[in-house]
């Protein structure tokens, strides 16, 4: 078993043993565990095989006992005997808004609630409010989480389904029947949630290639198989469909399947007004729906598909139907940005507030993934639940980078991290003072605790972006994909003053934020605001989420030169100050 496996089985047991009102040291030193194993750079086999557990922080015997089980067996009896003991529903209500381990464990005493359908029932009852520490707010708090969560319960994370597709779609590739292999749908058009997976192949064996599929691993379920598709439940929970079509369809197949409806129905539109007929099997000499291959225009990509309607190539994450066809027949589609741009990130975080890594291990995991530099801002003091920074620590962090940076200079490595901080945006201003915030290269201004009031919220985030030492607004909306809703915010009103002050906006593109919305930056480029795609990095394998955001936005018609940190550093410094000398 690997690091993260075991890192995540000691957080889960961390967990449990609060649910059953355990010591809270005890809980504390799994927490903690958990944490030491996300941050060593050495391979835990490595550690475990030469029996140095007992050298990380925090392993007393027990736990050595328990993480080289985990690594050598892949099992331990300990935790799956304690999972046994805990309903599971329990564990299911901590992902509610405002509901934390203690809070369930007093539910689950008090009100024998065993599950979130249980806790729904107990909220509608009254029951809830009139326990100690919950009250009307937290009781409607709960309900309203309910429902939020059960209108998504079926859409999945564009992280995990991309994490889920990409072994399948290797395995399809490698198959000798296999001529073309793609995924469609929105995970190729890269919509920050999905519903399930879609893979299209071409072959001459399509049953041979059905049957490989349902047996791949990570198939949990099989739903369904006939002669051209077939549907499987991947481990994960989402739900994945394969289709098969001969090599001529391919085309075809795929830019129907990746869609979206209202793409494709203008497609068809465009066929019918010149004759033809346009559906998954091919585009048709036609007015009636057929698949006579007699019949078929010969379309070898979909990019010749896109010709024969007289449209330039329209990007996959493109196709909503929202002004793509008039730049297509204009030649105006731009050229969008491509992830190998980016020089690297301007919001991210170590070990001095709530990330999990050093200084030195992230600059040197930055210069491996071949980024030019990083910005460390982790948070400021407001952020306390954050282990947020003091003006003292945030000095002494700023030392110790200029030091790493001398260090870089003197080996002759080009490579710089640049000193900021995620200043919170609070009801009366900025954490930090402007004097404090003039002497930091990169600063980002976020928005952690909003008001209830539309009109409030937005006129803190346009008070940041009026401030000459802010850079960027971080993850503007407040919004966590599938578990909370976004602030209420007037984004036009903030892109505006954003665009007044020559402020950036973050892409934050985190899987669970992947925010400024893809929506808004169309109106956002139009305006002249630059985007900077950031990983919000709180572990080395954040930098990963670069490629996350870059997908993102260019589905926000985004090029390269709309994106701040595509600009080697020379040029970031320039623009940094720049932002400065506007005011």
């Amino acid at each position: 078993m690997k690091r993260d496996e075991v890192a995540a089985i000691l957080e889960e047991i961390g967990v449990l043993l609060e649910l059953k009102g355990e010591n809270p040291f005890k809980t504390r030193a799994y927490h903690n565990a958990a944490r030491t194993l996300e941050s060593i750079s050495e391979p835990l086999e490595k550690i475990v095989a030469e029996n140095r557990l007992g050298e990380l922080k925090g392993f007393g015997e027990a736990l050595q006992s328990k993480v080289a089980t985990l690594v050598t067996t892949g099992r331990l009896p300990y935790y799956e005997d304690l999972k046994s003991s805990v309903p599971p529903g329990l564990v299911e209500m901590l992902h509610l808004p405002g509901v934390g381990p203690k809070k369930v464990k007093k539910l689950h005493d008090e009100l024998g609630v065993a599950s979130v359908e249980e806790l729904e029932a107990a909220c509608k009852a009254d029951k809830v409010a009139a326990l100690e520490g919950f009250g009307e707010k937290s009781q409607q708090k709960i309900l309203d989480g309910i429902a939020f969560r059960r209108q998504f319960a079926d859409r999945h994370h564009l992280s995990d389904a991309l994490i889920a597709a990409d072994p399948i779609l290797e395995a399809l590739r490698a198959h000798p029947d296999v001529l073309q292999c793609a995924t469609a749908g929105s995970l190729r058009r890269s919509k920050e949630v999905i519903g399930d997976i879609d893979f299209v192949v071409s072959t001459k064996a399509p049953q041979e290639v059905l049957d490989y599929f349902v047996e791949l691993p990570g198939v949990a379920q099989v739903l369904g198989k006939g002669d051209t598709k077939a549907s499987v439940v991947l481990e994960g929970g989402i739900q994945a469909d394969l289709r098969a079509v001969s090599d001529a369809e391919f085309a075809f197949a795929l830019a129907y399947f990746t869609g979206s409806k209202e793409h494709n129905i203008v497609m068809r539109q465009r066929a019918i007004a010149r004759g033809w007929r346009l559906n998954e099997y091919g585009l048709f000499r036609s007015q009636e729906e057929t698949r006579d291959p007699q019949l078929r225009i010969h379309c070898r990509t979909e990019e010749e598909l896109y010709r024969q309607l007289d449209l330039d190539f329209i990007p996959p994450e493109l196709r909503e139907d929202q002004g793509e066809f008039e730049a297509a027949e204009s030649g105006k589609l731009p050229r969008l940005a491509e992830w190998t741009a980016l020089k690297g990130s301007l919001h991210n975080h170590t070990h001095w507030s709530d990330g999990r890594n050093t200084l030195e291990e992230v600059a040197a995991h930055a210069q491996e993934i071949g980024c030019a530099y990083w910005a460390i801002t982790d948070h400021s003091k407001a952020s306390f639940q954050a282990n947020g920074l003091d003006v003292t620590r945030l000095q002494k962090q700023r030392t110790a980078i200029r030091e790493l940076n001398d260090q870089f200079a003197n080996d002759g490595t080009a490579f710089r991290l640049l000193t900021g901080s995620e200043v919170d945006i609070l009801k009366d201003g900025l954490d930090f003072p402007d004097d404090v915030l003039s002497e930091l290269e990169v600063v980002v201004a976020s928005l952690h605790v909003p008001a209830a009031e539309e009109s409030e919220n937005t006129r803190r985030l346009i008070r940041a972006a009026q401030n000459p030492f802010v850079h960027m607004l971080g993850h503007p909306s407040g919004r966590l994909l599938l578990e909370r809703k976004a602030y209420r915010v007037d984004l036009k009103a903030v892109i505006d003053a954003c665009a007044e002050t020559g402020t950036w906006i973050e892409l934050n593109a985190s899987p669970y934020r992947l925010d400024l919305d893809w929506r808004h930056w169309r109106y956002a480029r139009e305006k002249g605001v630059r985007c900077v795609i950031n990983c919000d990095a709180h572990r080395l394998d954040h930098a990963s989420y670069l490629r996350l955001g870059a997908s993102v936005a260019r589905k926000g018609w985004l090029t390269r030169d709309d994106i701040i940190n595509t600009r080697p550093l020379a040029e970031l410094r320039k623009a940094l100050a720049e932002k400065r000398s506007r005011h």
